[in-house]
């Protein structure tokens, strides 16, 4: 991957939208909801603290994570399949088992 981040951030693939509903209605792209899941393709080193020392990061490369709707700015990679994201670590709610 060609994108390194920098601090606590990530680099996270979005999962891709439903393209139908249950009943098999297709979906134009303005109704599809964005979904809040996603894997983690990079990790930044960590955040620095006060006294000069990096904390650990929590998330790690190949991480199936959930994070808030407003969470990261959004870009599209031709290289990448679907939206890749770039957000802090605490913007993540949680990793998936």
């Amino acid at each position: 991957m060609a994108l390194k981040p920098i601090a606590d951030r990530i680099v996270v693939r979005r999962e891709a939208a439903n393209e139908k509903t249950a009943g098999g209605i297709l979906l134009p792209d303005t109704a599809k909801n964005k979904p809040q899941r996603g894997t983690v393709l990079a990790v930044g080193p960590g955040k620095m603290n006060d006294d000069g020392t990096r904390a650990p990061m929590q998330l790690k490369a190949g991480d199936q994570v959930l994070f808030t709707s407003w969470a990261g700015d959004e870009f599209k990679d031709r290289a990448a399949d679907g939206d890749i994201l770039l957000m802090r670590e605490g913007d993540v709610l949680c990793v998936l088992g």
